[in-house]
Order: C-alpha cells, then structure tokens, then sequence
C-alpha cells in the first residue's frame, strides 16, 4: 500500500480579500428572492407607478395643449408617496426572514463560526433587502428625472431644479434605510418571519392610529412625530422643497428617523450572536 507524504505544503487557491464575506451573503440573499416568481410579480408591481408616470411625462411633453398638470418637483415628490405601499410589502416580504429564519435553525452559529464579523453579517442581510428597496425608489425616480429630459428634448427642466438629484438621492436612501434596519431589527427579535411581518405592519399602523388619535384630540398635527410613516413623509416634503404637511418640525422628524435606525442597529448588535445568553 503507496504512503502518501502529507507534509507541510504551501496553499495554492486563491486568496479572499478581508471585509468581502458579506458580498456572498447579500448575493445569495437576492438570487434566493429572485427565483421565487411570486416575489417577482410584486417587484414588478413595484413598477406600475414608474410606467404610469412616464405616460404622464410623454403626454404632457408631446401634446401640452392636453395637459391639465405640468410637471414641477411636486411631480417627483407624489411618486415616493406612490411607492409607500410597496416599499412596505418588500420591506416584509424580503425582511421579514432574513435573520428569523437563520434563527430558527440555528445558522447562526455557523455563520459567525466562519471568518465572518457581526458586521459583515448584518450588513449582508441588509444589503439583501436595501437592494430590493432601491430598485423601487431609487432607480425608477432616477429613470424618470432622465425621460423627462428626453421627452421634452431639452435640459432647462433640470438646470432649473437641480436640486432633485440630490433630493432624489436621499430621499431613497432614508426610506430605505429607516425600513431596512427597523425590519432587520425585529427579525433578530423572533424566530418566525410570520410573526415579524404582523410586529412591522403593527409597528406602521398602530403609530399611525395613535396619530390620529392625538390630532383628533388635539385638533392639530404637531403631535405627527409619534407615527413612523409620518415622519418619513415630513422629512421628504422638505427634501423635496415642498411645503410640510404637518405642524410638527421637520427637524425633529429627523431626528426620530436617524433615532429610530440607530435603536435597530444597537438592538442588532445585541442580537446577533453565535451563542445565545440567557440572562
């Protein structure tokens, strides 16, 4: 029978650059999703607005004498209201799994017994669903910033409002990060994703109730901070130049939204553990 050296050998693969695990995490995260084709029909879903807007684009720029409406910031501002919707039923068809469903079976341990950071971790999983969420804010506002460009064959529309590039640009990014992070957050409270959605849905709707609630009282909306859509919705009017529309001040709307995404990463950061501590 051969013996077979088995002394020290140099490695011969390749070498994985430090702070890159994450990617395969995010990677197998979207082409999981992708390949579900009721996933699929809802991102397309997504969609609809962006198509009836550029409709709404090309008739005004084509035919202006049909045009009751004619295109202005506000324009940009009521298609993220229009997105609002599915920005949600991503937020927890995506989401609502992603750290749940590793905990059910515990793949935690497993994954942090890798060379692979907490951080790595969670910005894999938030890399999943901030993409999902993008490609139904961001790119689609983008896409038709450029169609009214082509459309009207000039670019006066855009040297004169500039500033929705930018506007464009964050206003995505907020709504995306305040519902990844606070998604991702209550995954890494439970074991099942069903209960996850119902403690998001819960979340949006029940402060939204104590709103109305406390300005049917009150008889104004200053009080609109306590409901998580409404800060979103105040902070983007300003983003967008647009007239607030609520009482409440823009600033301290902010403030809840960056609060509210700086509880959801420490709540993650305590969550996210290869053991679990039972205190």
């Amino acid at each position: 029978m051969p013996i077979h050296d088995q002394s020290y050998r140099r490695y011969g693969g390749g070498k994985t650059m430090p702070g890159q695990a994450w990617t395969v995490i995010a990677r197998a995260g979207i082409m999981n999703m992708i390949r579900k084709r009721i996933f699929l029909a809802v991102l397309l879903g997504g969609w609809i607005p962006f198509v009836g807007h550029a409709i709404w684009l090309y008739v005004n720029a084509r035919y202006p004498q049909v045009s009751i409406v004619t295109v202005t910031p506000k324009t940009f501002r009521d298609f993220f209201s229009w997105q609002d919707f599915f920005v949600f039923v991503v937020t927890v068809y995506v989401g609502a799994g992603l750290i749940a469903n590793d905990r059910r079976a515990n793949a935690l341990q497993i994954y942090l017994s890798k060379p692979l950071a907490r951080s790595e971790y969670i910005f894999g999983k938030a890399a999943v669903l901030l993409a999902f969420l993008l490609s139904i804010t961001l790119v689609p506002a983008l896409l038709l910033l450029v169609l009214q460009v082509l459309f009207s064959g000039s670019f006066e529309f855009i040297r004169h409002n500039l500033f929705l590039i930018p506007a464009i640009v964050t206003a995505s990014l907020l709504q995306s990060l305040l519902a990844t992070f606070t998604m991702l957050a209550l995954s890494s409270l439970s074991k099942s994703a069903r209960f996850v959605a119902i403690m998001y849905a819960g979340t949006i709707f029940f402060t939204l109730a104590i709103f109305g609630v406390l300005a049917a009282i009150t008889g104004g909306t200053r009080l609109s901070w306590v409901a998580l859509g409404a800060n979103l919705q105040q902070v983007t009017d300003v983003i967008f130049r647009e007239p607030p529309r609520y009482t409440t001040p823009w600033q301290l709307s902010l403030v809840v939204i960056l609060g509210l995404i700086a509880v959801s990463i420490s709540v993650l950061e305590r969550r996210v553990r290869g053991v679990e501590v039972v205190t």
